[in-house]
């Protein structure tokens, strides 16, 4: 999650002097231009476009930079005359080569976007670095953002920091934001939370919503903060304001959950359904279930079945199980164990455990395919390792029935003793806990404290819901 490069059509029209390189002529700044390019200002941010392109024209056509950069800027972005990249351009080289920055950081991102000339990332870093010299932040991130994607030059990381840094020293907060992620992901810096925390936070006082998420994740979790659940949901909402979908789905979670604020399953269906709307996957999915159980919403598998098809198309692994589900189930569309298998397979290859559990158990009981114990114990296996509590107590009992494997009470006993102390239901706890003690009955005490050992030893694999 990287703040890009903007656009040279959302440069601001310039006010301060050009800055001149050691070659470069002399901008025309006479009395007379520079109350020319005043009233050309006054004119652009009254609407009046007609008239600040005719002043700027004037401004320029007399050799001065800045008329000639913001008439560039209006032919870019079209304003008060036809939009033309190529002539934006032509005005932009001639600011340019009188040492103008902004002028300067707007010819390289042409180059870097192809418009208005072919693109050529070697000329964009050429006038980036011009520009970048005399202290412009906008060309010193955009220097930053291609040493980071090895755009026209090699990726070098460690020279992204340094040129945001450079940037982000002087306020700019997309250079802030970046300079956080750096730290956060330990990429050209050692990874420091803290770090990542204090360039985040300077950064969303800007108002930088990514920047505002991202601070909100740390206190959420308790990095480089102390974990603080409140400031969480108060970062989440200022970045949900301004339409940070993946915001308005984490605000949407704590709603849900109650964590930070009261539980209100219909506040957490709004926050979720405006994530969606935006095509969140995340939000999709969490919308659905909010339709399978009734919660803020009236119970209703069609809508849960919307939602969850349209996460599960964009690869969201719990949708896919759960769509999977309502196909097994016959809810909310004809059952289809076919169509089952085929989305509990897609969440199951993510290394989503519930799939995996579940495909195992069509396999265990050749539903929409043929029985196989060896299939169901290798899924039940994968999702086991994960701490799956029903795939841990569906391994065990094959191993206590001796299906598709040899019959092994130890293996048994370890994989039902941890189902019953990982359960997050009463049910499935009840049912390993029956299933732990009539293997006791059958093992012997040395049997028993090695059993124990391997449940004492057992360490989970990081697993995706």
């Amino acid at each position: 999650m990287f703040a890009a490069i903007g656009l040279a059509t959302a440069l601001l029209f310039a006010g301060s002097a050009s800055g001149q390189g050691v070659s470069a002529p002399r901008s025309v700044e006479s009395r007379e231009v520079l109350r020319t390019l005043q009233n050309a200002a006054d004119a652009y941010w009254a609407g009046q476009y007609a008239e600040a392109l005719r002043l700027y024209r004037l401004a320029a056509d007399q050799g001065n930079a800045r008329g000639q950069y913001n008439l560039g800027v209006m032919y870019a972005k079209g304003q008060g005359i036809p939009q033309n990249d190529a002539e934006a351009v032509r005005l932009y080289r001639m600011a340019a080569d009188q040492g103008h920055a902004d002028a300067q950081f707007g010819l390289g991102v042409m180059h870097a976007k192809g418009q208005g000339v072919p693109q050529n990332y070697a000329e964009a870093e050429r006038w980036y670095r011009l520009a970048a010299d005399q202290g412009n932040t906008k060309a010193q991130f955009g220097l930053g953002v291609m040493y980071y994607e090895g755009q026209g030059l090699p990726q070098n990381h460690a020279e992204a920091v340094r040129w945001y840094r450079l940037a982000a020293d002087q306020g700019h907060a997309n250079a802030q934001f970046n300079l956080g992620v750096m730290y956060d992901n330990g990429r050209g810096v050692p990874q420091n939370d803290s770090e990542a925390v204090r360039w985040y936070r300077l950064a969303a006082d800007q108002g930088h919503a990514k920047a505002q998420y991202k601070l909100g994740v740390m206190y959420d979790n308790g990095k480089g903060v102390p974990q603080n659940d409140a400031e969480a949901v108060r970062w989440y909402r200022l970045a949900a304001g301004q339409g940070h979908a993946c915001a308005q789905n984490s605000l949407g979670v704590r709603y849900h959950t109650g964590r930070g604020v009261p539980q209100n399953y219909a506040e957490a269906v709004r926050w979720y359904r405006l994530a969606a709307a935006q095509g969140q996957a995340n939000a999709q999915s969490n919308l659905g279930g909010m339709y399978v159980y009734g919660q803020g919403v009236a119970q209703n598998f069609a809508e849960a079945v919307r939602w969850y098809q349209l996460a599960a198309d964009r690869g969201q692994a719990s949708a896919q199980n759960n769509l999977g589900l309502l196909y097994a189930h016959g809810r909310g569309v004809p059952q289809n164990h076919t169509e089952a298998l085929r989305w509990y397979r897609l969440a199951a290859d993510q290394r989503n455990e519930n799939a995996q559990t579940n495909l195992g158990n069509m396999f265990a009981h050749g539903q929409g395919v043929p029985q196989n114990y060896a299939e169901a114990l290798r899924l039940y296996r994968l999702a086991a390792d994960q701490g799956n509590a029903a795939a841990q107590y569906n391994l065990g009992v094959m191993y206590a029935k001796g299906q598709g494997i040899p019959q092994d009470h130890l293996e048994a006993y370890k994989w039902v003793a941890l189902s019953a102390a990982n359960a997050d239901s009463e049910v499935m706890k009840e049912e390993a806990v029956k299933e732990r003690e009539n293997l006791l009955k059958l093992m012997t005490p040395a049997q028993i404290a090695e059993g124990q050992g391997r449940v004492a030893d057992w360490k989970p694999v990081k697993s995706q819901k």
